[in-house]
C-alpha cells in the first residue's frame, strides 16, 4: 500500500500539485484544485485562513502532516500549504487520511 507522502509525489510527478501558500490560493479561487493540504506544523493563522478559503470556494481541504515531510515529498523545500487538481488522486488521498491509512 503506498502512504500519502508517496502519493503526493506521484501527483507532483504528474503534474497536479500547486504548492506554496500564494499559488495554492490563486489556484483554490480559480476553481483549479480538488484538494487543499494544509500541513499540521503551520502557524494556526495559516490553518485558519486556508480552511476558511476552502470552505468559501467548496473546496476539500485536509489538514495532515509536517512540513519537511511533505516538501520533501514533492522535490521542494518546507511547504505549509499544497493543493491537488487531479480528482481521482484527491478521492485515493482523501480516503488515506480519513481512514488513518498513513503507511
Amino acid at each position: 500500500m503506498k502512504n500519502i507522502y508517496s502519493l503526493l509525489g506521484i501527483s507532483q510527478k504528474a503534474g497536479k500539485v500547486v504548492s506554496g501558500e500564494t499559488k495554492t490560493e490563486w489556484a483554490v479561487r480559480r476553481g483549479k484544485v480538488n484538494l487543499v493540504i494544509i500541513a499540521a506544523d503551520s502557524s494556526e493563522n495559516t490553518i485558519k485562513k486556508f480552511i476558511t478559503l476552502c470552505q468559501n470556494y467548496n473546496v476539500e481541504y485536509r489538514v495532515f502532516g509536517e512540513k519537511d515531510k511533505i516538501g520533501h515529498s514533492i522535490g521542494k523545500n518546507r511547504r505549509a500549504v499544497i493543493a491537488i487538481s487531479d480528482p481521482n488522486l484527491t478521492k485515493v488521498i482523501i480516503a488515506k487520511i480519513d481512514s488513518k491509512q498513513f503507511c
